[in-house]
Order: C-alpha cells, then structure tokens, then sequence
C-alpha cells in the first residue's frame, strides 16, 4: 500500500481566536475556518450561511421547459419523467413526478433498468413510450450526451425536455430545451447543482415560488445531492441544511420509514448518515435491478406499502453487499498478481458475470485502497458495462472521450463515469486509457493525500469544543469534516474489535488518555505495536454510550513518530557498519543478531502475508508488527539481518523503492538449512565478548 502524506495548515491562532471571539465559534471551529482560508467574520458568514437560492429563470432554457411542460399539462399530454438508477436519479424522477401529479399532469415515470439498459436515454424505451402514448419525456439526471436518442425521439414526433448535470459535449441534443448548469453557454452563477437539484430548480420555476419548493422538496433534494458527492458549498449548503432538517421530520411516508427501518429514526442526521446508511439502500435497489421499488417508496401515499417497500430495500442492500464482496476479492487476487503500484497509473479490469450493478462500488473502494483510477468492466455475451471512478487531477470523463471511438456509449463526469463497450474493444480501450493515463495524470496525483486542517494540543480536546465543530456542518465534497492532528501519541493498548475487523486503541498524550478507533483495518494491519510513540491524524466526535458522552479520536491515518524514526535510523546505521564490513563491538553485535525464535517468526510473518509471493511494506511498521505478534524485540536491524540470512538460502529476495521494501518469497522445495549462513556466523562470532571487534570473515 502507498504512505500517506501528511499536508497539514498551520492556522494563524490569533486570527482563530478573533474570529472565535466575533462570530461565537469553538477554538476548533475557527482554527479550521482559518486552515482553509476564511479569517474574517464576514466570509465565515457567506460561506456557512449562503444568502440566497439563484433565479431558476437564470438557468438557460428554463423558459422554454417551464413552457413546453405547462402546454402539455394544460393539454392532458402523457407526460413521462425519465430518470436514472442511482440516488441522484431516483430522487430527481420523484421531486418532479411528485409534483406534476400533484397539479393534475397525466405523468408517469420511467427508470432504465441498470442490468438489461445501463445508463440514460436508450432507442428502445422511447419506442416503447412513443408506442404507449407519451408526447412528452422530460429526462432528469440524464440525456445531455444522448445526441442519437434525441435524434431519434424527434423523428417519431417526441417532444423532449433535457435536464441534467452532467459535463457537456460540443453540441446540444435536440430538444424543447437543455436545462444544465454545465452548459458552455450558461451564465447561472452555481455549477455544481446535482442532477436532483435541476430537476429541483424546474419544478420551483413551474411552481414560482422557490422557497415552497424547498420546504415540500428539500429532503430529497439533499438526498440525491450527497449521495452524489456534489460540493457541499454555494446553493448545495442550503439546500442540504434545510434537507437534513426536513428528513427529521419528513414530508413522505417513505422517507419516514426508510429511517425506521434502517435504525435512524429520531437520531440526529447528518450528511454523514446520508452517505454511509440511507444511500447505500436506496441505491442497492437500482444496482439490482429494482430501482422502481425505491422510486415506489417515495411517492406512495400509503403507509402500511412504504413499510413494506423500505424493508425490503434494506433486504436489497444486504445482497448488494455480498455481491460486492465477492466482486471484491476477485479483483483483489487479480491486482496482486498483476498491479505495479509504482509503475501501474490506472486499473482496468473486465471480468466475466460481475454484477454490473455493483461495479461501480467496487470501482470506487479500489480507487481508495490503490489511490489511482480504476475502471472495472462487467462482461456478458459480446457486451462490457463498465463503471469507473478516479482521483483528483484525473478527469475520467476526458479520458473516456479520448477513447470514445472504442465505446459504444459513455457519460459522467471528473471523478466517476459509465461506459457500454463490446468485448472485441476492450483491449484496445485498455491500451488507449492507460497511455492516456501515463501521459496526463501526474506522478504527485498518485500519492494519496491526508488533509490535515491543523496540529492541536490535549487541552483542545473537550467536549465543547468538539460540539462546537457542528457550528461547520453540514460536511461533504469541497467542506470536508476537520481532521486534526496530534503528534508523539503513546500507544499503551491496542484491541481487536468486530473479530479484528477494526481495532480500539488507547493512546496517552501526556496526563491525558484518550480512545481512538481505526476502522476497516484490524491488528494486522497496524504499522505500530504497544509501546510505540506515533503522530495520529484524526477526526474528533462524540461518543455516547450508556448515558455517558465522551470524546473520541476517529483514526483517519497513522504515523510514527520522528522519535520512533531515530531510533530506527540508528539501528540502520548499525546494521548499514556492519555490512560495510566496518567493526562492532560485542553489544552492538548482539543488538543484531537474532535467534532461531526471532528467525522463525520473521519468516512465518513475510511467507503468510506474501500473496502470490510479494509484500511490500514500510520496514520499520513490518520490524513492529512482527515484534507485536511473535512477542520477540524484533528491531529494524535485526530484521534486516533475518532477511539476509534468508536470502543467502534462497528462501527469498529484497529491494527497496519508493520507501517501501518489497520481498519477493521464492519456491523452495524440502527444508531450508540456514546453518551455513556467513551472515549468521558472523555476527554470532562478533557478539561473543572474548571477540575483538572485527567483521573480517564476512563475505
């Protein structure tokens, strides 16, 4: 795995505590306004409370969708809402169903089916529609790059309304109108509306009243705009706050009760419980090929149906869940194979009867482990549908443009996108992707990134001052949740949690003693043992447990601590004099020189966790994480030695590059006899204290 880098501001403090003394704000609160640049009580203001929604008559075409949708609803034309399976598009297809219905429109609404369509406006579905009756489709969410598909509606007589938020290309679709804030001639002062929050913009225009449109509509509308990572500054920060106050209290019985049923009912929300509880149930529907239901649960009327239509979106996601974990672990096995991470830009990977539903979500955590874009293709028959996710400085839309001539079609946008291709492209595309990738995407855009919002003290840490950081909610894209840092943590315990699926750790810092929590990593994955000192950068949140409120560190990454460093260095030093044939002395000798239990140990460690016969990893958290679980002082040093011994048998072979030391265990067959080893032999004779010091004899 790649080492994190640390970038942490350094907030001036006077201006913090100015600025905490003007507007109220908690010391925490401030330092981080100031680490991202607002240090006047005036900016604090505009920024967490914007003033005002823009003029949806400022979007361009508004007019003429407000128009041709007014004409078909006085004229009782069939309507159709054609939506899109994700969060976004489910949310904006209800936001305007719901109300178009409610004034009387003959509207219906069509989701494409994410299994057997994929993504947007497709030739089929509007035959069918056309077939049915419908004269109008106003798409959400979808249809700006739909050129063929608008094309073809037009000529069978189909008026179009296009609503989107997608990147543009060149030229428009044909349409009645092209509501998109993206559009290269728009002038609307915010770009980064979800596609939920367009639809939300027209239906405040068809209603002419903004304000009652975010009062009816502001929970869903906060729904989509989350889950779909839109920044959460500018109209998305009103519209969020005024959201997560309305799920609180929620206009439709299914909002209500997919909060039952998913344990947060009278909890408070937060953009956090969007992202990681209800978005994930919503979207497992679309992702299995049931996005109706969800669709369903937010425009019944009837209680007793959004029960039934909540619990089994909950049902769905457990089976998403599952088909993720399996999709996982295939691709997982596949990279440690054949991923360099010092060489590879890109992932791509195509695999046979992966959900294409679930692709995506694998997509997305493999762009987190790997911190580089991945693109993963769910094969069936002649056909690939492929979901994509990257990193910042990677535009993945640009990328899938450049190789558009191998698609068959594709849309999104920077950091996430879908592709249809056939089979026989797939390499072609890969090649294409990839040497766009060597070529565009910057080696310093690799190296993922921790953002550190400032370096804080024990007294900082109270529970005022970390209530007080609610002052900056809601978080999301562009307003992240503050990460802060401590450094020369002890580390006095370390314990397992969720069978090692997470582990509690209890860290002193000075008189102080806090719990911190490290999840999705268990103890094997912890670089640092008891004992050690280690710089900890993490969230700060409430805990309540049994009536009792305290605070708790959320680990974000771990480093060891510039002590922990020298002590390593000197022992590397130690070990460097010792193979430069330079003398030690007999104390020294023996800080070097393992036993057969120490040998044993190392070597149990790199054979069990050298997948497919390599591991790279940082020496000094392998030297601890050994010591950790043998119980045996393992130093940096001595490992070192462990694995020369091991390479004179040729058990194995060790480099290093870019900082992390990469072990390539080798086939062997019978037992190995390290009994010969010069390098063993050696320093043994050199820690005898009748020695001189000497290191003649080694080769």
């Amino acid at each position: 795995m790649k080492i994190k880098r640390w970038l942490t501001a350094k907030p001036d403090f006077q201006k913090a505590r100015a600025l905490s003394e003007a507007c109220g704000f908690t010391m925490l609160a401030a330092a981080t306004l100031c680490a991202r640049g607002i240090t006047v009580p005036e900016e604090a203001e505009k920024f967490l409370h914007p003033p005002t929604l823009y003029d949806p008559h400022l979007l361009t075409d508004m007019d003429a969708a407000v128009e041709s949708i007014t004409a078909a609803i006085q004229l009782h034309k069939r309507i159709i809402v054609f939506g899109d399976y994700d969060v976004d598009g489910i949310t904006a297809t209800c936001v305007l169903t719901d109300y178009l219905r409610s004034v009387g429109a003959d509207c219906g609404y069509y989701i494409p089916d994410r299994l057997s369509e994929g993504y947007g406006l497709n030739c089929a579905a509007i035959d069918r529609l056309h077939a049915e009756g419908v004269e109008l489709i106003v798409t959400v969410d979808s249809g700006i790059t739909a050129h063929e598909e608008a094309a073809h509606a037009a000529s069978l007589g189909l008026r179009m309304v296009i609503t989107d938020h997608h990147e543009c290309h060149d030229e428009q679709p044909i349409a009645e109108a092209v509501v998109n804030p993206k559009r290269p001639d728009s002038s609307y002062p915010f770009r980064e509306l979800a596609g939920v929050g367009v639809a939300f913009k027209l239906v405040a225009a068809l209603m002419g009243d903004q304000q009652a449109a975010l009062e009816r509509y502001a929970g869903l509308v906060a729904l989509g705009t989350v889950a779909d990572v839109m920044p959460i500054i500018g109209e998305n920060r009103i519209i969020v706050s005024e959201g997560l106050e309305r799920l609180a209290v929620p206009h439709s019985s299914g909002l209500e009760m997919l909060l039952r049923e998913s344990g947060m009912w009278g909890k408070k929300l937060t953009a956090g419980t969007i992202s990681y509880v209800l978005a994930p149930r919503i979207n497992a529907a679309g992702r299995l090929g049931n996005a109706g239901l969800a669709a369903e649960l937010f425009l019944t009327k009837d209680p007793e149906r959004a029960q039934e239509l909540a619990a089994s979106l909950c049902e769905q996601n457990k089976l998403r869940q599952a088909a993720e974990n399996q999709i996982l672990d295939q691709t997982l096995a596949i990279l440690r194979r054949e991923y360099n991470p010092l060489e590879d830009k890109i992932i791509v990977l195509a695999g046979e009867g992966w959900h294409h539903g679930v692709v995506g979500i694998v997509s997305s955590r493999l762009c987190d482990r790997y911190s580089c874009p991945v693109v993963l293709i769910s094969l069936e028959g002649e056909m690939g549908k492929g979901s994509g996710r990257s990193i910042k400085g990677f535009n993945l839309f640009e990328a899938l443009s450049d190789a558009g001539g191998l698609l068959d079609k594709y849309g999104g946008h920077e950091l996430a996108a879908g592709l249809t291709i056939q089979r026989g492209n797939i390499e072609a595309f890969k090649q294409r992707i990839t040497a766009y990738a060597a070529e565009n995407l910057q080696q310093k855009c690799l190296n993922p990134i921790v953002q550190i919002d400032c370096e804080i003290s024990p007294e900082w840490i109270n529970l005022e001052n970390v209530e007080g950081l609610s002052a900056l909610e809601p978080f999301g894209m562009k307003n992240p949740q503050p990460v802060f840092m401590m450094a020369d943590m002890l580390v006095e315990e370390i314990m397992p949690i969720s069978s090692d699926r997470h582990v509690r750790l209890s860290l002193r810092k000075g008189g102080a003693v806090y719990t911190a929590m490290l999840f999705g990593t268990g103890t094997g994955g912890c670089n640092f043992a008891q004992g050690n000192y280690i710089d900890v950068a993490f969230h700060l949140e409430i805990n309540e447990f049994r009536g009792k409120r305290t605070v708790q560190l959320n680990v974000r990454d771990v480093h060891l601590s510039h002590c922990e460093i020298v002590a390593d260095q000197r022992l590397l030093n130690l070990y460097n004099s010792y193979m430069g044939d330079q003398p030690l002395t007999a104390l020294q000798a023996q800080i070097l020189l393992p036993d057969r239990k120490d040998l044993v140990a190392v070597w149990r460690h790199v054979a069990s966790r050298a997948e497919d016969g390599r591991l790279s990893v940082p020496p000094n958290g392998l030297s601890r994480r050994i010591s950790w679980e043998s119980k045996h002082k393992i130093n940096i040093g001595k490992l070192f030695v462990c694995l020369d011994v091991f390479s004179e048998s040729s058990l194995l072979s060790y480099h290093f590059k870019e900082g992390l030391l990469n072990i390539i265990v080798k086939h062997h067959e019978g037992k190995a006899d390290i009994s010969k080893s010069v390098v063993l032999a050696t320093l043994t004779q050199m820690a005898k204290p009748s020695c001189p010091p000497s290191a003649a004899g080694k080769s």
